[in-house]
């Protein structure tokens, strides 16, 4: 099974409950969900099978609205100031939660506009790089560096997990490594294939068939053991550095938004994800299933990057592991 049918399984489970109560909770409009990345990655592919399973349940148009920019902050902020009536929502990723301390004049509060409806899925990032770079492992990347190479890290946006993942490689090597940020994986996926930047973290799911054909090289997984989806990928904890890093998907509406609608959302995904058992073909996907709620996921998030805005960049080596990591764990349970 293909990555593309077992989330539409997951999908259409997600929403069947939804059809019964649809009439009652939901406006009759067409639904809108706004999606604050570029066409193409995962965050809107996820978002555009979820939708076509909505539209069938609810036998009404659920539409896809491309708005990247500015690190997902013109996307969120043209539903956190919708009409709260259950027909706009939005699809974050974990620069939504890092927006809240690391960009400052947000004109939306992150926690009093909007509310969180359902955790979609989660993607462990890759560091991978083009062939021709040379690089094989993090040894290369700082040997290349210290002979004067310059190199360069493409990322999804400023504020994105990619962004931040790329900070923490160069803070922990101590090297300097030129930023690249674009609007969505999407286009930074497109120059890493054609050689125009040096190397990039990505989610696995886009990147395993390029890793597979030798069109890119996987310099390492930004995850604290191997991978159950590439188990023959060493680790970047396996090289000497501390970097766990992944993108998760949530699905947001404005505040005031009936409890009924997304409830239902909310109740219907979780079991949905949760049902589906682990398998060969669901390893293949390379989306793990969500084991927290998007809010609770918000808020790890959000109290890891307050903590991290003492370090360089607002980001550093030790916040996913160790002391820093029970901090957080610790504040949110209070």
């Amino acid at each position: 099974m293909q990555r593309r049918h077992f989330i539409q399984a997951a999908a259409a489970a997600a929403f069947a409950p939804l059809a019964a109560r649809a009439q009652s909770q939901w406006p009759t409009k067409a639904i809108r969900i706004v999606v604050p990345f570029t066409p193409g990655g995962t965050t809107d592919f996820v978002t555009r099978l979820v939708a076509a399973e909505l539209a069938k349940s609810l036998g009404q148009p659920v539409m896809i609205e491309n708005k990247p920019g500015a690190g997902t902050v013109i996307g969120v902020d043209s539903v956190a100031k919708s009409v709260p009536d259950g027909s706009s929502f939005v699809t974050v990723a974990n620069s939504f939660t890092v927006n809240q301390t690391l960009v400052k004049k947000l004109p939306y509060d992150g926690l009093k506009d909007l509310r969180p409806v359902a955790l979609m899925g989660l993607s462990e990032h890759v560091l991978a790089t083009h062939p021709a770079s040379g690089l094989k492992n993090v040894a290369d990347i700082v040997a290349q560096v210290k002979a004067s190479k310059k190199l360069s890290y493409a990322s999804f946006g400023n504020g994105t997990s990619a962004h931040l993942a790329g900070e923490m490689l160069k803070s922990q090597l101590g090297v300097d490594i030129v930023h690249v940020p674009y609007k969505g994986q999407a286009p930074a996926l497109a120059d890493l294939l054609g050689g125009q930047v040096s190397m990039m973290f990505g989610n696995w799911p886009e990147f395993r068939n390029h890793v597979q054909s030798g069109k890119l090289v996987a310099i390492g997984m930004a995850t604290a053991q191997r991978s159950q989806y590439a188990p023959d990928i060493p680790t970047l904890a396996e090289q000497g550095l501390k970097i766990e890093s992944n993108s998760w998907n949530g699905l947001l509406a404005p505040a005031g938004t009936p409890a009924p609608s997304r409830h239902a959302w909310r109740s219907s995904a979780t079991t949905s994800w949760h049902s589906c058992s682990p398998s060969p073909q669901s390893f293949d996907t390379g989306m793990p299933r969500p084991r927290a709620s998007c809010s609770s996921r918000g808020r790890c998030e959000r109290v890891r990057w307050v903590i991290c805005r003492r370090c360089l960049c607002g980001v550093c080596g030790d916040c996913s592991h160790g002391p820093t990591a029970g901090k957080s764990r610790l504040l949110l349970r209070r």
